[in-house]
């Protein structure tokens, strides 16, 4: 699958927070994310991404082991998404180290979670701050096959649109490019 994504700055969080509390009940948590590489570097260069995410919020922790290949979709960055829930975080680290991937970079996300239908779709729009950065982000994404990420895209524009976020807003900014940026 898909992840069909885009992310813009927000210069209104409160405003579209109030809109999305309108279209469903919200989720707020806190992400710690360890993105892992080869020694190499090999999967950034490639724009590949390993991730192991541990999210902590009223319900509980869980943690999720994700791989996203290289864009199939430049102007968006969507990616191939594959994605599953891990029993034990420390384990899921030990694998990926003895595997050989070293971890490149760690950083916290909170965010607030909105899960609803839009346009036939299940979106999923997370307003997200990032310590490290500056600003709020809004990402909006569903998953699709390949031949309907087109569609769908036009479709989170659309939802994007409604939230009073236009395309001047849109950003293909990273969380780690930015991250990074600030710790050097």
């Amino acid at each position: 699958m898909i992840e069909a994504e885009l992310k813009a700055r927000v210069h209104s969080p409160e405003a579209v927070m109030r809109q999305l509390d309108q279209l469903a009940t919200a989720r707020v948590e806190v992400y710690r994310d360890t993105y892992y590489d080869r020694s190499d570097g090999s999967l950034e260069k490639a724009g590949e991404e390993l991730r192991v995410r541990t999210v902590h919020g009223v319900d509980g922790t869980r943690t999720v082991l994700t791989y996203k290949g290289a864009a199939v979709d430049e102007a968006s960055g969507s990616k191939p998404e594959h994605e599953t829930r891990v029993e034990d975080a420390e384990a899921a680290h030990a694998i990926l180290r003895g595997l050989g991937h070293v971890p490149f970079i760690a950083f916290e996300k909170r965010c607030r979670n909105y899960v609803f239908t839009a346009r036939g779709r299940t979106m999923l729009a997370t307003l997200v701050r990032v310590p490290e950065l500056d600003g709020i982000f809004l990402e909006v994404e569903t998953l699709v096959d390949e031949v309907d990420l087109s569609a769908a895209l036009d479709d989170i524009r659309a939802v994007l649109a409604d939230l009073g976020i236009g395309p001047q807003d849109l950003t293909r900014e990273t969380y780690t490019g930015g991250v990074a940026a600030t710790r050097r």
